[in-house]
């Protein structure tokens, strides 16, 4: 990557950038919006009573939305703008249970994720997404890859804990109780617990004001620009390139 994910978040914050993921050209609409977090650097400045939410780690991975309806996997999609996002079900089904026990028509969202030990884990579990035709699926099922369920909606219970039990009822990995100590996390998930709350309090054009993610605070430090130097690159073009000490 071209720079971290801190240093990222750190621009994002700084000129206020709201807008997750890409924009998708062969692109289906979730049934639901999936909507960002907002975030928050410091606890003491939380948005919310986190002594009404349900805590559960960030996992770095790629999102997706998976439909059922009369109780069968319908579609898969990526995150893609969060409004729509890209057909990828028959890999999902690989992964999850394309069969549950839920009658109504109903989105759950999650990450797929791979281990730690897997340079670029995120962009791996998001490229095994992306891979194409029949070869590309055959590889995709030898990808050590995991989908970890976080939200349904319409809700299964009044309370998020109660909807997670639900989806590992029947058959979820569910965020609140996997293991991530193998698994790239980002910051902490704080939601509502209240589900009923949770949807009095609606969302706003990019995130759901009942839940938000902590994240660290990326410790700055303090570098001498020694120099500038200029390269061509293959193309001909010239940049330049700063040299910091230390």
């Amino acid at each position: 990557p071209i720079i971290s994910d801190s240093e990222f978040d750190l621009l994002a914050h700084k000129h206020n950038y709201n807008k997750v993921g890409y924009t998708v050209t062969d692109a289906i609409p979730h049934t639901y919006q999936m909507y960002s977090l907002q975030k928050c650097f410091d606890i003491s400045k939380a948005p919310l009573d986190i002594n009404d939410c349900v805590c559960s780690p960030k996992l770095d991975g790629a999102a997706v939305s998976l439909l059922y309806a009369d109780g069968c996997l319908e579609l898969a999609l990526t995150r893609g703008d969060g409004k729509q996002g890209r057909d990828i079900t028959d890999k999902m089904s690989t992964l999850v249970p394309t069969e549950i026990m839920e009658k109504r028509l109903i989105q759950i969202t999650g990450e797929v994720v791979a281990p730690s030990s897997i340079p670029n884990s995120r962009n791996f579990a998001a490229g095994s997404l992306g891979l194409k035709g029949e070869e590309g699926l055959e590889e995709f099922k030898t990808r050590p890859l995991v989908f970890v369920a976080y939200d349904a909606t319409p809700e299964l219970s009044e309370q998020y804990s109660g909807a997670l039990r639900r989806l590992e009822f029947h058959g979820f990995t569910v965020v609140d109780s996997f293991d991530t100590s193998d698994y790239p996390t980002d910051g902490l998930v704080y939601r509502l617990c209240d589900n009923l709350k949770y949807l009095r309090l609606g969302h706003t054009s990019n995130h759901p004001r009942g839940a938000f993610a902590l994240k660290e605070q990326a410790e700055g430090v303090i570098t001498t620009l020694e120099d500038v130097v200029w390269q061509i690159g293959k193309s001909g073009v010239v940049s330049p390139v700063a040299i910091l000490s230390p």
